[in-house]
């Protein structure tokens, strides 16, 4: 079977997956698990024969006309180069692992075939994606991802904070893709194909006419799906979905489109310095911005939310700077860590019975109760803090380096200044990121008060992948030496400078937030504030306690604004109140456009009710009197009928010998 056969097969076989889960799922209840897992493996196993076929060689192409469509054809494209290879892979362990843990998570939950089918198109949706050649193709993927992304963000859509949350991403998403689209098309004029190896050569030729607009209006989309600021406000909420839901969308599918398209088409970013400097812009404020707020967090959802935001933003920095190779190197680690960091999130939210972390903090002995998501998100935490020899330590310094590198001058297509701005943020970002990991694990894992409850023992589904994407997330950061051969070929070895500034400033951010957490501990022993009170049920399942933790929010906040052993309060000071509603941005969004467009719209109502409707309805009113006016005439009576016309025709010639005498 060729190369490209294989290629095709993998975002089909999960796309016959979700078809047959949703055709079946109700009849044949027995076929749901297989019909999620089997499918997902499968492209798992045919993406990594792809890689390896391809081994970082020459690039994979294939195409056909899709459909005739004048001067600007469609074809139906494949390019596979080694960055989609892995990319591929990196979808498939991800989502094989969701599917895995998701049929323990929510086992008896009477909506997981729709679920499990859901998550088979995401999947099918992002491999199209990964895979096309073609952008309106790679759009069709785009879009289908935003669809299933409203779909699982609002799997409980009995409550109202999940169908707010879903509604929230659909249409903050959304309003990216307008410009998106437009920039979609734009180029494609310029370049005269949709194709992604034509406009690349086209780029490389100096034929495109209006690059700094196309990229601008391209940025919009890639803001709106990959949560960066200003756009970015819908993926903490997205936390009301089940938890292998943000997995799947902060690993690998939804939030990782916006930064591949851009790594795909990075000429063309390249080839305006002022769309460089506002992508270096753009990931500057969403790393640093992002890093504060995941510390002021309770939510632990929402604190690998705000973090999975800020990772993005490095990865969008060491575009911003030229380096793809340092991107997909941190996209690759940090997809590996960040799911695991959800599913272990996952398997404490069950044990604790809350999302709270100042809950947990006041529990006794979490840790022993979950002993596997303790040590595997261990490993993730130091992986998220770029501590070495972790993965995260080799993949965020590559992208501090070639920042680096940009600073000093010494890249060929990006700006000093982009350099400079995503050095600087990095430097200080990764200080927070040490931070709110450190507190994370301390006041998730070292509670101190009553025993923890006693929720039962996890599935082995849901520990058991815990630990094969702890692999990853412990010794991907070894392949540094081999990755360049399947990218641009740039060296993505730590460089001693950002290796020692990254790894010092983590370090002191780790321990700067464990000298604050044992001053508010000391502090918390001697002014006690009482047990907060956590039932989720203990013999609710995994369904009840997910959603009674999720969908509860205020009690998170009221924990936290209470609660003098967080160090976070500690650390952020005045700041940490505005931190922890993200900087106000949803009250400010509110303000600007929430509120004029429903203005707006009762505006429009009105006129539309009081206005229009009242010509429409005179106009028929109007007919209906008349002929009720005419109607009363009609009595049968020949005498009255004689009268009227007599006295009409004396009418007639009185006007006429009026007209005449007038007229002479």
């Amino acid at each position: 079977m060729t190369t490209t056969t294989l290629a095709v097969l993998v975002p089909l076989l999960p796309f016959l997956g979700a078809v047959a889960g949703l055709l079946l799922g109700r009849t044949v209840p027995g076929l749901v698990r297989p019909l999620a897992v089997l499918p997902t493996l499968a492209a798992l196993v045919i993406a990594v024969l792809v890689a390896a076929r391809h081994g970082g060689g020459a690039d994979i192409d294939s195409a056909t006309e899709l459909t005739p469509t004048g001067s600007v054809p469609i074809e139906l494209a494949l390019h596979i180069d080694g960055f989609a290879a892995l990319v591929a892979v990196l979808v498939g362990v991800v989502a094989s692992c969701v599917q895995i843990y998701s049929t323990g998570y929510l086992r008896d939950d009477p909506r997981y075939p729709s679920y499990a089918a859901l998550v088979s198109l995401f999947t099918s949706a992002m491999l199209l994606v990964v895979y096309s050649g073609d952008l309106m193709v790679l759009l069709v993927g785009w879009e289908i991802m935003g669809i299933c992304s409203y779909f699982l963000v609002g799997h409980y859509w009995e409550t109202p904070e999940a169908r707010a949350a879903s509604l929230k991403a659909f249409l903050v998403t959304k309003l990216g893709d307008v410009p998106f689209l437009i920039g979609l098309f734009a180029l494609a004029v310029d370049a005269g194909s949709f194709r992604i190896t034509t406009i690349l050569a086209k780029v490389a030729d100096g034929g495109l006419d209006h690059p700094t607009l196309i990229a601008l209006l391209l940025l919009a989309g890639v803001a709106g799906k990959s949560a960066q600021f200003p756009l970015h406000t819908w993926l903490p909420d997205a936390m009301a979905g089940p938890t292998p839901v943000s997995a799947l969308i902060h690993a690998a599918t939804m939030v990782a489109a916006g930064v591949y398209f851009v790594a795909r088409l990075l000429p063309v970013f390249a080839a305006s310095s002022a769309a460089l400097v506002v992508l270096a812009v753009m990931a500057a404020v969403t790393m640093a911005g992002s890093a504060l707020a995941a510390l002021a967090q309770d939510d632990i959802k929402r604190v690998l939310a705000y973090s999975t935001i800020g990772q993005l933003g490095y990865l969008t920095g060491a575009l911003a700077v030229g380096d793809r190779g340092a991107a997909v190197f941190h996209l690759l680690s940090h997809g590996a860590f960040k799911a695991l960091l959800f599913l272990g999130a996952g398997v404490i939210i069950h044990a604790a019975g809350t999302n709270s972390l100042a809950a947990m903090s006041r529990m006794k002995g979490l840790r022993d109760r979950v002993p596997d998501a303790f040590w595997t998100m261990t490993v993730a935490l130091l992986a998220l803090a770029a501590i070495p020899p972790f993965s995260g330590f080799f993949s965020k310094e590559a992208v501090l380096g070639a920042a680096e590198h940009a600073a000093t001058g010494h890249s060929e297509t990006a700006p000093t200044a982009a350099g400079w701005i995503v050095l600087v943020a990095g430097l200080v970002t990764a200080l927070l990121t040490a931070a709110y990991a450190t507190r994370l694990w301390l006041l998730a894992f070292n509670g101190q008060g009553p025993a923890a409850p006693d929720h039962g023992r996890q599935p082995i589904t849901m520990t058991a992948v815990l630990w094969v994407l702890a692999v990853p997330s412990l010794a991907f950061g070894l392949t540094v030496g081999v990755l360049p051969d399947w990218f641009d070929g740039h060296s993505l070895t730590p460089t001693l400078t950002t290796s020692v500034l990254g790894t010092g400033l983590a370090l002191v951010g780790g321990l700067v937030t464990y000298g604050a957490w044992r001053h508010t501990t000391a502090l918390a022993v001697r002014h006690p504030m009482g047990a907060v009170a956590v039932d989720a049920g203990a013999d609710g399942g995994l369904v009840e306690a997910e959603a009674i933790a999720t969908h509860t929010p205020a009690y998170g906040d009221v924990a936290a604004a209470h609660d003098p052993a967080d160090p976070g309060r500690l650390l952020l000071g005045p700041l940490h109140r505005h931190a922890a509603v993200g900087f106000h941005l949803d009250a400010l969004y509110a303000a600007l456009f929430v509120r004029p467009v429903q203005a707006a719209a009762r505006l429009v109502r009105f006129l539309d009710r009081e206005v229009v409707d009242t010509y429409v309805r005179g106009a028929g009113t109007a007919p209906r009197w008349l002929g009720a006016a005419v109607r009363r005439a009609q009595t049968g009576n020949v005498q009255t009928y004689l009268s009227a016309l007599l006295a009409g025709t004396v009418v007639l010639a009185v006007a006429a010998v009026l007209v005449a005498t007038v007229g002479a």
